[in-house]
C-alpha cells in the first residue's frame, strides 16, 4: 500500500500529525509519502505562504483570531469560500504529480490540500481513497466545503457540530489527532531526566512555546520563576522564534536550572520527564501533553481554534487555563501539590485522549482501500 500524506507549513501541528501517520504506516509495512504539498508550485510559494502565517500569528494574532471569525461568517453563507478557489489553482500541479505516481490513498491533516482534491473531484479527476484528519478539537471553517471519503474527527463530542456544518455524518469517524508513538513509550522520569541531562530531585516545568514560538515565554518564565522561589527547574522550549531564544539566554546565562532550547526533536522524551507542562492549546500539542498524561496549564491562545482547543480541554477536565500569567504560575504551582487533582486530569486525559489515533487511522485506510479494489473487481 502506498499512501500520500499532504499537510502545509502553516504551524507545526499538521505536520507532527502527518509525521506520526507516516510512522505508523511504514511500521506496519506501507510506503508512505509526506510532503508540503505548497512545493509543488515551488518552494518560494511554500515559504511565503509559511512566512505571512508565522508573522500574523507572532506579530498580531487578534488579527488571525479575526480572520477565524470572518472564516465562520463566510462558511455559514456560501459553499465554495475564497479559500476553496485560492487551492483550486494547486490543481494543475498536483495532478502532474499524481500522474507521475501511483498512490492508493491520500491522507490531509490540512485543510488546503483537502480544498484542491475537492475542486480537482469535481473537475472530473479520477483520486484514490481521501481522506481528511482535523488537528484542532473544534470544527474549523471550510471543512465543510470540502469532499473528502472519510473525515477523521479528533473526538466523538465534535461530530455534532461536524454534523450541523454541513459534513456528513456516515463520513465521519472519531479516531483521534494522530500524535508520534515515541508520546506513548514506558520511559520512566528519572530515566528521561537522565537522558536529557535534567535534574533528578527538583520540580521540572515545561514551558512551551509552540512551534513558531508564540506566546509570551518571557513573562512567563519570569513569573513561575519568581513564584517558586528559584526552587524548581525550567525547560524553556522557543520553537523557531529565535529572538525569544536569545533574550532567554542573556536573562538566564548562569542558571544551572535554567535549560532553553530552539526547536527539539525530543519533545516526547521532554514531556515524560517533566512535573508539569505550560503550552498554549494548540491541537497538537495538547493531545501530546494528553497522551503523555502530564499535568497540562493552557496559557494564551492564537484567538480562532486554539480558543475552541483550550474549552474543549478545560470542560473535560484534562486542563487548567487561568487568564493572566500571574494566575497560571499559581494555578500549575498549587495543581503540584494535589495529588487529588493531578489523578483527576490525568484520567480525564486517558478516557479522552486516545494513544492510538495514528494505528486507527491507518487500519481505517487499508480497510478503506481494501473496500474500494473489491468495488472495482465487482465491477469488472
Amino acid at each position: 500500500m502506498k499512501v500520500l500524506i499532504l499537510s502545509c507549513n502553516t504551524g507545526g501541528g499538521h505536520n507532527a500529525a502527518g509525521f506520526a501517520l507516516k510512522e505508523q504506516l511504514e511500521a506496519r509495512g506501507h510506503q508512505a509519502v509526506f510532503f508540503d504539498y505548497l512545493t509543488l508550485a515551488g518552494e518560494k510559494v511554500s515559504k511565503r505562504v509559511e512566512d505571512v502565517y508565522v508573522n500574523v500569528v507572532k506579530e498580531v494574532p487578534h488579527a488571525f483570531g479575526a480572520a477565524y471569525k470572518a472564516g465562520m461568517a463566510v462558511s455559514r453563507i456560501t459553499k465554495k469560500s475564497p479559500v476553496y478557489y485560492i487551492n483550486g489553482k494547486m490543481a494543475k500541479y498536483l495532478e502532474t504529480y499524481l500522474e507521475r505516481e501511483d498512490f492508493d490513498a491520500i491522507v490531509m491533516p490540512h485543510l488546503y490540500p483537502a480544498e484542491t482534491i475537492t475542486y480537482m473531484k469535481r473537475k472530473g479527476f479520477d483520486l484514490p481513497l481521501t481522506i481528511a484528519v482535523m488537528t484542532d478539537y473544534t470544527c474549523i471553517p471550510f471543512w465543510e466545503e470540502t469532499c473528502c471519503d472519510y473525515y477523521i474527527a479528533p473526538h466523538k463530542d465534535l461530530i455534532p457540530q461536524c454534523v450541523r456544518r454541513g459534513i456528513p455524518k456516515e463520513k465521519l469517524i472519531p479516531a483521534g489527532i494522530p500524535v508520534s508513538s515515541r508520546f506513548s513509550m514506558k520511559t520512566g522520569r528519572k530515566k528521561a531526566r537522565e537522558l536529557l541531562g535534567l535534574p533528578l530531585e527538583k520540580q521540572v516545568y515545561l514551558i512551551i512555546g509552540g512551534s513558531m514560538g508564540a506566546g509570551n515565554l518571557q513573562k512567563l518564565a519570569a513569573r513561575i520563576w519568581k513564584e517558586n522561589e528559584r526552587d524548581v527547574s525550567m525547560v524553556l522550549i522557543c520553537g523557531s522564534n529565535e529572538k525569544v531564544c536569545e533574550k532567554l539566554e542573556k536573562k538566564y546565562r548562569g542558571e544551572e536550572d535554567i535549560f532553553i532550547l530552539g526547536k527539539t526533536n525530543k519533545m516526547p522524551l521532554y514531556m515524560k520527564a517533566c512535573d508539569i507542562v505550560y503550552t498554549k492549546p494548540g491541537g497538537l500539542t495538547s493531545t501530546e501533553a494528553a497522551v503523555s498524561e502530564i499535568p497540562l496549564v493552557h496559557t494564551s491562545e492564537i484567538p480562532g481554534c486554539e480558543t475552541e482547543n483550550r474549552r474543549f480541554f478545560k470542560r473535560l477536565g484534562m486542563c487548567i487555563s487561568p487568564k493572566s500569567i500571574k494566575e497560571q504560575a499559581r494555578a500549575g504551582k498549587k495543581l503540584l501539590t494535589s495529588k487529588e487533582g493531578m489523578e483527576k486530569m490525568k484520567k480525564s486525559q486517558r478516557l479522552n485522549i486516545p494513544k492510538d489515533a495514528a494505528e486507527k487511522i491507518t487500519i481505517l485506510i487499508e480497510e478503506g482501500i481494501q473496500k474500494r479494489s473489491c468495488l472495482c473487481e465487482n465491477q469488472k
